[in-house]
């Protein structure tokens, strides 16, 4: 076997007309922008996520005739299974069944060590890491009946989890987002050893910092923030290329990898310096803010 060998099979050009897409977390900015370049590419769409009235925009957005391509709307909430589950039966009563499955669903908020509260923690963690994992079952079960169709069995095939870099390492003030992404990190790599003998794909895709709602919160510099088109771009190349993962953008993402080969200790010495010091104070005012009454 040969350590050159691309890890999954590319995805050409011609082999996006008529895929079956499903993209989960459709309503924000990379699974926007992804659906869009896809449809551009004549791909069937279904999308996802919990914002109905994003999802229709998204959709109208990919609709075009040109392109031959498709694109219908499933709300749900990645953390609902029966949901998730349910939607699995509707794909395969409207289009058969799905090629490739890609799920963006995340949320994000940055957090030190004053600001952790338990709900908080139980969010990030069920819709980053939980909700995708206890997913994949009967997303799994779709992709693997269509391997049996044989009308359908010369089509790749496979599934696409969005991680972050905030993965690599614990990074400063990402206590509950950081974690749950190295989880998904871990998780996807893991399934990769399973599923690409049965001949399905895996992919991990881990971006640096996007421009969207969520890091439009964020107060601090992001170094080499993209738009959501460039990230989409750099997502259907790294299909093309057969990548595992695909990060990006690689000016940010090449440096963070250089960081994980950092010895514990001058890693952890030089990124306490990116954020100022918290105050015992800190604390006290959190706890009196959680025991304030409306």
């Amino acid at each position: 076997m040969s350590l050159l060998k691309p890890l999954n099979q590319p995805l050409l050009a011609e082999d996006w007309k008529g895929l079956r897409v499903w993209v989960l977390g459709a309503s924000g900015a990379i699974g926007t922008a992804l659906a869009v370049a896809m449809a551009k590419r004549g791909s069937r769409l279904v999308l996802s996520g919990r914002r109905a009235d994003a999802l229709a925009e998204t959709a109208s957005l990919c609709h075009l005739p040109l392109s031959n391509s498709s694109a219908i709307t499933l709300p749900l909430d990645i953390t609902d299974t029966a949901a998730i589950e349910t939607a699995v039966e509707q794909i395969k009563t409207q289009m058969g069944g799905v090629d490739l499955i890609v799920i963006n669903a995340g949320t994000y908020q940055a957090t030190r060590a004053h600001e952790l509260m338990p709900e908080h923690i139980n969010q990030v963690l069920e819709t980053n890491l939980i909700g995708p994992m206890r997913a994949t079952p009967a997303l799994l079960a779709s992709l693997l009946a269509t391997a049996t169709d044989p009308e359908q069995k010369q089509r790749p095939r496979g599934i696409a989890f969005v991680g972050s870099v905030a993965g690599y390492r614990g990074l400063p003030r990402s206590l509950t987002y950081g974690p749950s992404k190295a989880g998904l990190i871990s998780f996807t790599e893991s399934l990769w050893q399973d599923l690409n003998p049965l001949g399905l794909n895996v992919w991990l895709i881990n971006p640096g910092f996007v421009r969207s709602r969520l890091t439009a919160q964020n107060d601090f510099e992001m170094p080499a923030l993209i738009d959501a088109d460039t990230a989409a771009e750099a997502i259907l190349s790294g299909f093309s290329r057969g990548q595992f993962e695909i990060h990006f953008p690689k000016r940010f993402t090449c440096f963070m990898k250089l960081l994980q080969l950092l010895p514990i200790g001058w890693y952890l010495r030089l990124s306490k310096r990116l954020v100022p010091p918290l105050e015992r104070s800190a604390f006290h005012r959190t706890k009196q803010h959680e025991g304030a009454t409306p």
